[in-house]
């Protein structure tokens, strides 16, 4: 009798796998504003896909049918443009979009992360269901002959159901485990989100998605290199993409018949612990319910996580240096950033700073800009062919700088209670006997203690939304996603450019 023959059952698997599966089958949302921060968090990150599609040709050039000329009965929308595409490049292709431009939705912890990354993989999968039913294409291959769970209707509830669930597996896991420290990336976690909460979608057993987990850890693990210098490249912006892609691909295999692996993280030598992770296991503070939802972060300038609060420093540095009229590229004599210990590692970076993608993960960069510019960064400011890019100012000005981690800050970062993302600017001015005063930032616009945030986040759509669409369609669009039978390929649908 072969492995695929007899499955192991649940009580095989490492309890990682198991609690998550059972969180994603199991557990029911009762959260009032998890829901409503879950209409915003979509809203938001298809924001941020008209946005790339609008201003980055590098990513579009990578969107559409990996074979050009492919075309996928009832396959999925990807919205702002015509393109029809099968489950996995649909989810590559629109988790690459929500993420390109580093302007979609955050939550901290030892790792940071981007949980909307999710949604690459939960919509695509769930338009192509809902498609797929309503043309009575059956996309449920479970092997055993006994369907154990049906699939849930594709509805918007049921698509941000999945996305709340999503969003708590990535960043539970997230704040406790830092896979930086190992030299592997955060999307690890969005590929184990995805992977889970797709197989649901799909109508999977408990068994059959634990099979799928465990495949995702199996799978290779991206390095993050790409995201640290001298390689930091605009692979980052593309590797969400690839976790999803990958997540889907892990449930459809699974539901072909492949067996897991269920020691998968445990095992001796060979498991995800002793060989990626040195010997450490994941630990969890909490267990999952819908807090990541309810406290994620939403970014309201392009600028990367840990540097949003220095943006906003800057930008009250400039109205100082306005009202005193002086002039940075003359007046400046040295600027010091105290930053949190992740902003320290992540976006602290000297000497030069090749593409977009090393520009938006350098906190020198992004006030220098900012101190000139005197107003705030914008995503074109980062492209190759911005001036600011060239500029010797920037240069000139980043060399005055000085950045170094507050330990108060970075102990308040990773306190619960506070859950603060602080950075602190002071500015000293040539033949001047004191500095201008030092601006402190802990919570930036976009943390969810700012009362302003939800607010400014329907403000960030609308503009990204029209950069494509009539101020009727987005109002379309924004009594749609309160709609809870609605679904999935008729939303999707206010969104696409194609022709019926």
């Amino acid at each position: 009798m072969t492995s695929i023959d007899k499955a192991p059952c649940v009580d095989d698997y490492d309890k990682v796998l198991v609690d998550i599966t059972r969180y994603v089958f199991e557990y029911g949302i009762t959260s009032p504003l998890a829901w409503k921060r879950a209409r915003i968090a979509l809203l938001d990150a298809l924001g941020c896909t008209i946005e790339t599609l609008h201003a980055s040709p590098e990513c579009v050039a990578m969107l559409g049918p990996i074979v050009p000329g492919t075309l996928t009965p009832n396959g999925f929308r990807l919205p702002g443009t015509s393109h029809e595409l099968d489950p996995l490049k649909g989810a590559f292709d629109l988790a690459s979009t929500i993420r390109y431009l580093d302007h979609n939705d955050a939550y901290p912890g030892a790792e940071w992360g981007h949980p909307s990354d999710n949604l690459g993989a939960l919509l695509a999968v769930s338009d192509w269901l809902s498609r797929s039913k309503a043309s009575s294409i059956q996309a449920n291959g479970s092997t055993n002959g006994v369907i154990e769970h049906q699939p849930p209707p594709m509805t918007l509830r049921t698509l941000l159901t999945a996305q709340i669930k999503a969003y708590e597996i990535q960043g539970c896991l997230q704040e406790k485990n830092a896979l930086n420290a190992v030299g592997l990336d955060h999307t690890v976690l969005v590929k184990i989100a995805s992977t889970a909460c797709v197989s649901w979608l799909l109508g999977l057993s408990q068994s059959e998605t634990l099979a799928a987990l465990s495949q995702a850890f199996q799978d290779g693990q991206p390095l993050r290199t790409y995201r640290q210098a001298p390689n930091t490249g605009p692979r980052k912006g593309w590797a969400a993409g690839d976790a999803c892609m990958r997540a889907v691909m892990m449930a459809f295999l699974t539901s072909k018949g492949q067996p897991g692996a269920p020691t998968v993280l445990t095992a001796e030598k060979w498991g995800f612990y002793e060989t990626l992770f040195r010997g450490k296991e994941f630990v969890l503070k909490r267990p999952y319910e819908s807090w990541v939802m309810e406290s994620v972060g939403f970014k309201l300038y392009p600028v990367e996580g840990h540097a949003i609060s220095a943006c906003e420093a800057a930008l009250k540095l400039v109205d100082a240096m306005k009202q005193s009229s002086f002039l940075p590229e003359y007046d400046i004599e040295s600027v010091k950033i105290r930053t949190q210990g992740p902003a320290f590692t992540i976006v602290n970076k000297q000497g030069p700073l090749r593409n977009a993608a090393d520009r938006d993960h350098c906190i020198q960069y992004i006030v220098a800009v900012i101190l000139l510019k005197g107003t705030t960064i914008d995503t074109a400011d980062y492209m190759d062919n911005s001036p600011w890019a060239s500029d010797p100012r920037v240069d000139a000005l980043r060399a005055k700088m000085s950045v170094v981690e507050d330990p108060g800050f970075t102990e308040d970062y990773r306190n619960p209670k506070k859950r603060s993302c602080a950075n602190a600017i002071e500015v000293r001015i040539k033949d001047w006997k004191k500095a201008i005063p030092e601006v402190v930032v802990e919570y930036p616009l976009g943390h969810p203690v700012r009362q302003d945030t939800l607010e400014q986040v329907a403000v960030k759509f609308k503009r990204n939304m029209s950069l494509a669409f009539g101020d009727e369609k987005i109002e379309e669009v924004l009594r749609a996603v309160e709609q809870d039978d609605m679904a999935v390929k008729d939303f999707v649908d206010l969104l696409w450019l194609g022709e019926e």
